[in-house]
């Protein structure tokens, strides 16, 4: 089977057809919507978009979702020919608009009861996503900075053997991209560690995460706001942009 080939797809189809009838796989539309993230991009129109595949369950506009760390309520669905649907059924491919981030591909999500569940939620996951990539001591966080403490650390001495750091983007698949070429990058002394990436304008819980994360932000097609801009400012973060 090969798509890029377009060889043995009508045939794979037909298979995974014949065994959901056999099988007697069905999902059952009347229930609360759950199912997986396929990508998620923040658009300069429309906020944070996120393409989700529905397993189980009804999907519906107005609908409480928690993806990842990320909730919102759900404001507009549409299909993958730009349609605008107000409901979506298992098996169905679609961009759904109203969460407040971009989630990971990947991700769960799921319709929750209520805005109060959905927060509680996120906070506890968000918490301990930056309580694992946060643990570290204080030090200076300029990427000049830590390329020398590197360097001290090839040359025998006890400086850095991990450079740690913070990826923000405007597409969910361009932030993994960026993370896996800058792993990559590890060598036997030194290893490369992505302790964020995600989808969306640099904030202040981005920099605080920096500091304790000891991690220069490398942006791309983003930018940081005000208060993060001033924050990084007194506590010496170095952010760096690029658009390509």
């Amino acid at each position: 089977v090969s798509a890029l080939k377009k060889t043995g797809l009508d045939e794979l189809t037909d298979t995974i057809t014949a065994l959901a009838e056999i099988l007697e796989l069905k999902a059952n539309p009347d229930r609360d919507a759950d199912g997986i993230v396929i990508e998620s991009q923040l658009d300069k129109g429309r906020g944070s978009v996120a393409t989700v595949l529905v397993r189980r369950g009804t999907l519906k506009r107005g609908d409480i979702v928690v993806a990842g760390g990320q909730w919102g309520r759900v404001k507009a669905i549409t299909n993958e020919r730009g349609q605008t649907l107000d409901a979506a059924l298992p098996a169905m491919p679609v961009e759904i608009l109203g969460l407040d981030g971009a989630p990971d591909p990947g991700d769960q999500f799921v319709v929750v009861d209520s805005e109060g569940r959905a927060r509680e939620i996120t906070d506890y996951r968000l918490r301990t996503k930056r309580n694992k990539a946060g643990a570290g001591q204080r030090a200076a966080t300029s990427l000049d900075q830590m390329l020398a403490r590197i360097k001290e650390g090839g040359a025998g001495g006890q400086g850095l053997k991990e450079a740690a750091f913070l990826v923000k983007g405007d597409v969910q698949g361009s932030v993994e991209a960026i993370t896996q070429s800058l792993e990559k990058l590890s060598t036997e002394e030194v290893r490369a560690r992505v302790v964020l990436g995600a989808v969306g304008g640099i904030s202040e819980s981005d920099v605080q995460l920096a500091v304790s994360a000891n991690a220069p932000i490398i942006a791309f097609n983003v930018r940081a706001n005000k208060q993060a801009r001033d924050l990084a400012e007194r506590e010496g973060v170095e952010i760096r942009y690029y658009s390509i």
